[in-house]
């Protein structure tokens, strides 16, 4: 008998041409200046990649620094672009990751990140006496620090040899293994080797990328990295994810608390900041600072007005959107006078041996143009700052400690202070999960109750955020107003399809053990043809959904279907079967 089956296996796919490349970039941009059109798409690869006109025209004008920037020489930073309506997903095989993947580094649904590498130097030979060009990397994977090591090695030696150059470079990551969450990889690149470690959910939160599950890995690498051509010595990516938190935000650690508590109730935020690199790499720093919370809100490392959002992110009719923009235009400073939260930067300067801390500022004075770094906002904390962690890191400064030292001691605090707050929430939702002897074979599976704001609150007495974390404050009036953030509700609607996932692996797994042909035996043909398309039914969703279930569970009831079929009337197994084709 056959079941009715789901998409294509993993196998077929990576039959497909530019399967493996695609499971790492969408496709390779080059963006160069034209007198006549601007900024103009001169090549997109692989050349089969269907881009609208909307999204290359994005590309266009997000893969040049406006001219405020004044970029000379060689310039790296990021943008993220809205994907049009009706594109596509990755398939399978990104469901697969997604499911192994923390929730940061989940795949982009809507949206493309382009990492850009930017060449703007003096030639004669040129009209306009420059040449202009953008080598950009559109993904859907937010891995930065491993795409702009890319685009280090491979751009220079594009802008000398150009097209055959990119058409190696492309067939080269066509052979590169699936980025698998918790495996290291060997990733072979124009003659070098990057070796990498592809995060996964079960990780230690705060553990070293590198040294993560090594054992596991000689065990389970692909025999594809297996081969006598990497035997060379790799250069090892200390992490394919991770910014140096310090140097984005040294000249504002005095203001991390104020930071941390708007990107987590997910605040209309704008940085003002000097370069498309500062702009990026702070927007992108900021939305990690709630790690291993997902950022729930939109966000746009590079923002320009150009940009097909523009009008909507700067209406005045209505609220500013829960967004954070890094911008480098100062026409910004007028456009977002009604914006509650700015943060411009400036050059870094220092006071002595120690960076200069910004100062906290009232909007109004940003209607006076003030140029001057600041955080404009009328906002004030839930909760104390961390003063012993302030004197920590400026004592660093003054001693010279390493920056990857300094943004380790600021990750770690980031990531205590986050699981602080979310601890209490992902032991109350715990407590909504129905008990597992309730789930039985013969009933639809049991309802997870419903989250009561109140009931959580009154939990915090005793299982709250005091139990491991020293700050103090209004903890209480924070988780009020988390509540209202779209980062609650991405949160919630995760951990809830995970637990509606896991109840239904129960229920799969008490069917397995239950004994259903006796069952059948005294029912009607009317009772066990509905048995079997509701059986069928959780068979193919278990499949689609990649349910984790104990080994043999799914076989035994395909086999359960088969033999009750085979005892039916050759009607009705015509019937069932005309059913399952369509």
């Amino acid at each position: 008998m056959e079941l009715c089956a789901g998409s294509g296996s993993p196998e077929e796919e990576e039959e497909a041409p530019w399967s493996r490349f695609s499971r790492w970039l969408e496709c390779v941009c080059v963006v160069t200046f034209d007198l006549e059109l601007g900024q103009a798409l001169e090549l997109v690869y692989p050349q089969d990649v269907k881009l609208t006109e909307k999204e290359r025209s994005s590309i266009c004008y997000l893969s040049f620094p406006d001219s405020y920037s004044g970029c000379l020489g060689d310039t790296q930073f990021s943008f993220r672009l809205r994907q049009s309506v009706g594109r596509r997903g990755g398939g399978r095989e990104e469901e697969v990751y997604n499911r192994d993947a923390p929730p940061t580094l989940k795949t982009e649904v809507s949206h493309f990140f382009g990492f850009v590498y930017f060449r703007q130097v003096k030639d004669a030979s040129v009209k306009r006496g420059y040449f202009q060009k953008s080598l950009v990397l559109l993904s859907r994977l937010p891995f930065l620090p491993l795409f702009q090591t890319l685009l280090q090695i491979v751009a220079p030696e594009f802008f000398e040899k150009l097209e055959p150059c990119l058409e190696t470079v492309c067939n080269e990551i066509d052979q590169w293994p699936a980025p698998v969450p918790g495996l290291s990889l060997t990733l072979p690149l124009m003659g070098l080797v990057l070796q990498v470690r592809v995060p996964s959910r079960s990780d230690k939160p705060g553990g070293s990328p590198v040294r993560q599950s090594a054992a596991e890995n000689q065990l389970r690498t692909p025999t594809l990295l297996r081969t006598p051509t990497l035997l060379r010595t790799p250069t090892v990516l200390p992490s394919i994810h991770e910014l140096d938190l310090f140097r984005c935000f040294q000249s504002v650690l005095v203001h991390l608390q104020v930071l941390w508590e708007l990107l987590l109730l997910g605040e209309p935020l704008v940085v003002m900041a000097p370069s498309p690199t500062v702009s990026s790499e702070t927007v992108l720093a900021l939305i990690s600072m709630i790690s291993p919370l997902r950022f729930c809100c939109d966000f746009r490392p590079y923002f320009t007005i150009h940009d097909s959002e523009f009008r909507e992110y700067t209406t005045r009719t209505q609220a500013p959107p829960c967004v954070v923009l890094g911008v480098t235009n100062p026409f910004f400073i007028k456009t977002f006078q009604n914006w509650p939260h700015v943060l411009r930067l400036g050059e870094t300067k220092m006071a002595g041996d120690l960076p200069k801390q910004v100062k906290v500022k009232k909007l109004s004075k940003l209607k006076t143009l003030d140029t001057k770094p600041g955080i404009f906002t009328a906002f004030k904390t839930f909760l104390h700052k961390d003063k012993i962690l302030i004197k920590r890191l400026l004592k660093g400064i003054q001693r010279k400690r390493p920056s990857e030292v300094q943004s380790a001691i600021l990750r770690r605090h980031l990531l205590e202070l986050t699981q602080s707050f979310i601890i209490p929430l992902e032991r109350y939702m715990a407590s909504l999960m129905p008990l597992q002897r309730s789930v039985s074979p013969w009933k639809t599976p049991p309802q997870i109750r419903p989250f009561s704001q109140e009931d959580f609150l009154l939990s915090l007495d005793d299982t709250g955020p005091q139990l491991t974390s020293v700050l103090k404050g209004d903890w209480l009036g924070l988780y009020r107003k988390f509540f209202r953030s779209p980062n609650f509700d991405g949160w919630y609607r995760q951990r809830h399809r995970e637990m509606t996932q896991k109840l239904e692996s129960l229920h799969l797994e008490v069917l397995c053990d239950a004994d259903l042909v006796t069952w059948t035996k005294d029912k009607s043909e009317v009772e066990t043809v509905d048995l079997i398309l509701k059986l069928r039914e959780k068979l193919n969703k278990a499949r689609r959904q990649q349910l984790q279930l104990k080994d043999g569970v799914l076989d035994k009831l395909e086999n359960f279907i088969e033999t009750i079929v085979t005892s039916l009337p050759e009607e009705l197994r015509r019937v069932l079967s005309t059913h399952c084709t369509h």
